[in-house]
């Protein structure tokens, strides 16, 4: 389980992160909500250690992953895997190897280079693929890819990391609402069926109602609401977003007939 205790981040005298506690069980998809600037993305990377807390500690199973450091450190970012906004892929490269880049670390640097990747770690590679209905692309460049197919690549990437939690930032903000659905649809069915606790960043309330089974909401770098996506009253809604439109966002989508 992973827990964070009084983690707060601070950017000389800017306030990022304000003594956040939570925690994410296995099997839990939470979704993390807020204004632009309420300091998700830097949770995230708290998380990831991309970036150290100012104070408090970020544990997985009662280990201080907030103290670790060099091969450790490395490791809790394998473990840790993070999938990005702008999927991160290399273009030129092929699908596959844009996948096994995710065992890079663990494997002897010259053969990465010369990008030499053993047979089970390829075998691997493709399955992830197919889990995500892109085996066919495995042999395509990544940069004639869709936008939503190369962030399904993205997260077969991930996966082959066998992580023990996935962190995603923003990761349908550029998509159109169809391969959005079909990104979330993954990462649901990652969280269900590996049983693996998956934490996305998200503008659209609209998404965190249908697919994540919590909500944490943060506001000024802080937590204000933590629970179900149907107590996402306008009361929640005006603290987290503290505009005129809160009551609006608060009513779910009308569906109009054809």
């Amino acid at each position: 389980m992973l827990e964070l205790h009084g983690v707060t981040k601070r950017f000389g005298e800017t306030l990022a992160i304000d003594k956040i506690s939570f925690g994410c069980a296995r099997g839990e998809l939470v979704g993390i909500i807020g204004r632009s600037g309420a300091g998700k993305s830097t949770l995230l990377r708290l998380i990831n250690r991309l970036t150290d807390p100012s104070e408090g500690r970020i544990t997985w199973d009662g280990v201080d992953v907030s103290q670790l450091k060099g091969k450790a450190l490395r490791r809790w970012r394998r473990r840790c895997a993070m999938i990005f906004q702008q999927f991160n892929l290399c273009p030129r490269l092929d699908v596959i190897t844009n996948v096994l880049v995710g065992v890079v670390a663990e494997r002897p640097l010259v053969t990465s280079l010369i990008k030499f990747f053993p047979a089970e770690d390829r075998a691997r590679a493709i399955l992830e693929l197919d889990a995500l209905d892109m085996a066919g692309a495995a042999l395509q460049r990544a940069g004639t890819l869709s936008g939503g197919q190369q962030q399904r690549v993205a997260i077969a990437r991930a996966m082959l990391q066998e992580p023990d939690l996935v962190l995603a930032d923003e990761p349908v903000a550029s998509l159109d609402p169809v391969n959005a659905e079909v990104v979330m649809e993954a990462l649901q069915t990652i969280c269900r069926e590996r049983n693996l606790p998956v934490i996305i960043n998200l503008h659209s309330l609209d998404i965190a109602r249908r697919y994540c089974t919590r909500v944490v909401a943060m506001a000024k770098g802080a937590i204000v609401f933590d629970g179900p996506p149907t107590e996402l009253t306008p009361a929640v809604l005006e603290r987290v977003y503290a505009g005129g439109r809160a009551a609006r966002l608060a009513e779910p989508p009308i569906v109009r007939a054809a």
